[in-house]
């Protein structure tokens, strides 16, 4: 497969974090050297050179597809039960069945410190910091939303001290990364809050934009959602900041994101959305059974927008009987899969709608800003509201979003996840694992309640795995399908599922004390079945 030809090449390399911080700040300081050559302003810093940076530096969040299979693909977007492959990879021993693939994961670290982290450096070099702040803002914004990635990957990173070692690159715990995050919000809002009071209207960040045109107003929403999102990763670890940064962001200058023209997704100027090739060109990944059984058990009015129909012509390899015609039918996760075009029929992402390639990829949406706000006044935060008015507006504006309306949905009390049938091997056939309805019962538990928030996150979030993943970790919810086959050699189990992903082994080669020191941070095994620090087992409330 043509991903894996790029992989292979990549991992060949062996650089390791201390090897790549070198050869990209190489790479740097002599593109540095032309840019400075071009249009610099009265502070003495170039727009030109910082804003050049830019549009590179916001496709790095999810990549193009050969980067995106191996750095979120193949691990969040199944794990977080959205998907799954059809394809046997390695013989059917792989990430999909918790036989952890090193090479692949590795990417991971390439890509996010390479690709994304240097290039945030970078905007520093420039001087951005002290003389372009604003600019200086969306950096901070962005390094945010890719490290946190990592992070809740793995739990312990190198952060703080990030390309400032040649020889070894210290590790930070996860805490202390969550900490940093909290901080760099606080500069990127502050500095957006004084540009737009001076500056009302203008936007000299528009040229290199690709998520909001320039609109800081935009951005500073983005922002503020942001950290409400991290805080509520803290809830079970650490109530007490998890409630302070979740009440900063509730009252925040700004605000967060409120209707879909809020969303934060990445698109234009040639980029275009990699789970469309993924999907199409080399068919690689299909629905995940535990988003089927959600979706066409709640009769959900988002299903033909996420999701096409199994293939039942009789013309085409692979197909099912006619008899399944029109139906929607994923992938289990980690079901032993044959040779293509074995699964190639089920359902696969919407190729014209969810996954088209113009689409954008969405980093965050404002229908995850108000089940944000559902969970924060089921908790008594301040200024966060009524939990039963942020649910519904919640998944009222995930149908908008998806140009859906269904007025029956949000008080259907009765539809509930359906059982899941593989077609081509009933081994693979799992009985429903949760029972929760849609319509908010004001009577349920807390612990139910959280479920009801989480499980209509969990859909509108769709396809985003990465996040979706965390809150399946932290909460317990949406209840998933377990995987068929666990590869793992006993150290995931499988009623707990996967928590993290095991450190790339050039890690522990090129800079091997400290990713010993990280292991410790971790406080467990460095492998898939070892929860990361916000990942604590115990009740939600």
């Amino acid at each position: 497969m043509k991903t894996h030809y790029k992989l292979i090449a990549r991992s060949g390399f062996n650089y390791g974090i201390v090897g790549l911080f070198a050869m990209v700040i190489l790479t740097f300081t002599s593109c540095k050297k032309n840019f400075e050559k071009y249009n610099t302003d009265n502070t003495g810093v170039s727009k030109f050179s910082s804003g050049l940076i830019f549009p590179g530096l916001q496709y790095s969040v999810f990549n193009e597809e050969g980067g995106y299979q191996l750095d979120q693909n193949l691990n969040a977007d199944c794990y977080a039960g959205y998907m799954m492959s059809p394809n046997p990879f390695r013989g059917n021993i792989n990430n999909l069945n918790y036989s952890l693939v090193d090479g692949w994961n590795q990417q991971i670290f390439i890509d996010s410190y390479t690709t994304s982290l240097f290039a945030i450096n970078g905007i520093a070099k420039t001087g951005a910091k002290a003389n372009l702040p604003d600019f200086w803002a969306i950096a901070l914004i962005l390094k945010v939303e890719i490290m946190d990635r990592v992070t809740d990957k793995f739990g312990p990173i190198s952060y703080s001290k990030a390309a400032t070692s040649i020889l070894t690159t210290p590790y930070d715990s996860q805490q202390s990364v969550y900490n940093r995050f909290f901080m760099e919000l606080d500069t990127a809002t502050a500095n957006l809050n004084t540009f737009i009071a001076a500056n009302p209207g203008k936007t000299p960040f528009a040229t290199y934009d690709r998520v909001f045109g320039g609109d800081y107003t935009k951005w500073l929403k983005f922002a503020n959602s942001l950290r409400l999102r991290l805080a509520m990763h803290l809830t079970k670890v650490d109530l007490v900041t998890a409630r302070a940064q979740g009440e900063k962001a509730l009252i925040a200058p700004g605000g967060l994101m409120t209707t879909s023209d809020d969303n934060a997704g990445i698109s234009g100027s040639g980029y275009h959305n990699p789970l469309n090739v993924i999907t199409t060109g080399w068919t690689d990944i299909a629905a995940g059974a535990s988003l089927q059984s959600y979706l066409v058990g709640y009769k959900d009015p988002r299903l033909a927008k996420y999701l096409s129909p199994v293939v039942t012509d009789p013309k085409v390899s692979g197909s099912l009987p006619a008899s399944y015609a029109g139906q929607y039918i994923g992938i289990r996760i980690g079901s032993a899969v044959t040779a293509k075009p074995g699964y190639n029929s089920f359902s696969t992402l919407n190729p014209n709608t969810v996954v088209a390639s113009g689409s954008p990829m969405l980093m965050m949406t404002a229908a995850e800003a108000w089940f944000l706000k559902a969970e924060a006044a089921l908790r008594g935060w301040t200024g966060a509201g009524d939990a039963k008015t942020n649910y519904e507006t919640g998944i009222n504006t995930s149908l908008a979003q998806w140009g859906v309306s269904n007025a029956a949905y949000v008080n259907d009390a009765a539809s509930k996840p359906s059982d899941y049938k593989d077609p081509v091997n009933s081994a693979n056939n799992a009985t429903a694992v949760s029972n929760i309805t849609i319509a908010w019962n004001a009577g349920a538990t807390d612990e139910q309640k959280l479920e009801r928030i989480i499980t209509q996150k969990w859909l509108a979030m769709f396809p985003e795995g990465q996040e979706a993943w965390t809150e399946f970790r932290r909460t317990g919810y949406p209840k998933l399908f377990t995987v068929v086959n666990n590869n793992s050699g006993g150290t995931i189990d499988t009623q707990t599922q996967i928590r993290r992903l095991a450190y790339p082994r050039d890690e522990y080669t090129k800079n091997g004390a400290e990713v010993q020191k990280a292991v410790t941070l971790l406080g467990g095994p460095d492998n898939g079945g070892t929860r990361v620090w916000w990942d604590v087992n115990k009740s939600n409330f």
